[in-house]
């Protein structure tokens, strides 16, 4: 507003003293676009006045100053000033894609002009001034913290911990996150070697002091994080190594394009048949050539094409980072079914892999916690997924895990499926009421989550090995639970009975899970490093 209303005072003044200077009116009132200045002049702040003076020639002698308010205002709004709350800074260069969309290159500096839609920004480009949509998460507020390489604006710790020891990170990567806890502090995350424990993350809390400075150990203060993380990248100074590189984060995934929801089948481009499933295939594909998607068909006949749209429209509302992305579909016989892709596949297949076998229990716990994330944003509206199990959960090249195929299962029409008898219902992951009486709800998802925990804990092994679907109704009528896998730990196996309660209302909520399981990830990894 204050910029609204400075930018209405300067046309009134202009136009007030400057009859014979019309351009200086049009000037201000096209303060957003990039004239030459703002191209060349943005990085000398010495030569920002003399460019500006020159703009407005004569008249700024002629008023002998008088008017100083009015080169204050052109000198901030074209030098790169002005409204800054509209301006930002690519972080990532982004090649356009659609009639409507911007493409800049990464350092550019462009002005929002609305964000109506929360994925895409209608913005101007300070460089070129042509306008047009842009991804909300290429950019960031110039001169914020985001535009730093190693600073994390919204990242817990557990996550900043997955980050750090991905692939492309080694020792002395590192990255600066705000406080879960704190608001207004900081805590250094920092990849290191231990002899004993292999890779590990130490965590170090960045105290603020009165005067505005920041610090780690009291010995040693910094203006700003910027001096603080220079500092330990020259030596580590009580830090466990010297800082060697920012965290390694891939270009993120764009949103998906507006209004891109029914989408031809023409436009999708099958590539590599990813698994075959009781209801259709799922391959990795292309959409409109550019953008990498999985597909999923159904067979013709799967469910009802008016209960499967009306269930994609809520389906598409469900949006959380552990929740696999649905995009778009198709209508048409057979179903296509759009969702981002995801590297490493499906859970149970990952899992059996070379590379999944060798995951160490820490890490697998942490996937059980991402589970559980998701599950309780699944809670927290209301909604049931009805066929939880490790087939059902996705995981990336940075190994976080989504859950997919949510709330599908009660659309399909197979017999096989639908009586609860049948070779395709999923018995062995099913709660005891939901298979006697079709009672299905975010508890029987609780029972389905405990049963998860022991495949994912076996590398994928199918639960109730040696026993046949009516074998393990008949024991769980009789009360049977699985025993504790191997090398299960005691604590783990607790959270699965506790899932495996009798009566529904007795099982924990996802969100306790969540919290759980959290705590049991971070105990394996330690807490903060307390320093001198």
């Amino acid at each position: 507003l204050g910029c609204l209303l400075l930018k209405e005072f300067m046309v009134f003044t202009l136009s007030y003293f400057t009859d014979p200077y019309p351009a200086l009116v049009s000037l201000v009132h096209r303060s957003t676009d990039p004239l030459p200045l703002s191209s060349h002049a943005s990085l000398f702040p010495s030569t920002r006045y003399v460019l500006i003076h020159q703009y407005v020639g004569n008249y700024v002698a002629s008023s002998g100053g008088s008017n100083l308010i009015i080169i204050v205002y052109v000198f901030l709004t074209h030098a790169g000033y002005g409204c800054t709350d509209s301006l930002v800074i690519a972080i990532y260069s982004y090649e356009p894609n659609h009639n409507d969309d911007l493409g800049f290159e990464k350092g550019d500096k462009l002005k929002i002009l609305n964000k109506d839609d929360p994925e895409w920004f209608m913005a101007e480009s300070l460089i070129t001034g042509q306008k047009g949509f842009i991804p909300y998460n290429f950019v960031a507020p110039l001169n914020s913290m985001e535009m730093e390489t190693w600073f994390f604006k919204n990242l817990s710790r557990n996550d900043a911990m997955r980050l750090l020891l991905a692939p492309g990170n080694t020792q002395g990567s590192f990255m600066v996150r705000e406080s879960e806890t704190t608001k207004g502090s900081f805590s250094l995350s920092v990849r290191d070697l231990d002899p004993d424990t292999g890779d590990t993350v130490k965590h170090y809390r960045i105290r603020n002091l009165d005067t505005g400075g920041f610090y780690i150990t009291v010995k040693i203060s910094f203006n700003s994080l910027k001096e603080l993380v220079q500092h330990h990248s020259r030596e580590a100074d009580g830090l466990c190594t010297r800082l060697m590189k920012p965290c390694q984060s891939r270009v993120p995934q764009k949103p998906w394009w507006q209004d891109e929801w029914e989408i031809p089948r023409e436009s999708l481009k099958m590539e590599r048949r990813l698994g075959a499933g009781q209801f259709g295939e799922v391959w990795m594909g292309l959409y409109n050539n550019h953008r990498r998607v999985a597909i999923k068909n159904l067979k013709v006949g799967t469910m009802s094409m008016a209960a499967f749209l009306a269930e994609a429209n809520l389906m598409k509302e469900l949006q959380h980072p552990r929740l696999v992305r649905l995009f778009a579909v198709v209508t048409q016989e057979p179903i296509y079914i759009i969702t981002e892709f995801m590297e490493n596949g499906a859970l149970v297949d990952f899992l059996k892999s070379s590379e999944g076998s060798n995951i160490p229990i820490n890490t697998l716990i942490d996937m059980a916690s991402q589970v559980a994330e998701g599950m309780a944003y699944i809670e927290e509206n209301n909604y049931i997924h009805r066929d939880l199990r490790a087939a059902n959960i996705l995981v990336s090249d940075e190994l976080i895990c989504k859950i997919a195929d949510f709330g599908l299962a009660r659309l399909i029409e197979d017999n096989e499926y639908t009586a609860r008898e049948g070779a395709k219902f999923p018995i062995k992951w099913t709660a005891p009421e939901a298979i006697n009486y079709g009672t299905f709800s975010i508890k029987s998802d609780v029972w389905s989550f405990g049963i998860l925990l022991t495949e994912i804990v076996t590398y994928g092994r199918i639960p109730y090995p040696g026993m046949s679907n009516p074998e393990v109704i008949q024991n769980l009528e009789k009360g049977y639970r699985m025993p504790r896998p191997e090398n299960c730990p005691e604590g783990l196996y607790n959270i699965m009975n506790l899932c495996w309660k009798e009566s529904p209302e007795n099982r924990p909520t996802f969100e306790y899970l969540r919290s759980v399981l959290e705590d049991f990830f971070t105990a394996t990894e330690g807490q903060y490093q307390e320093q001198p």
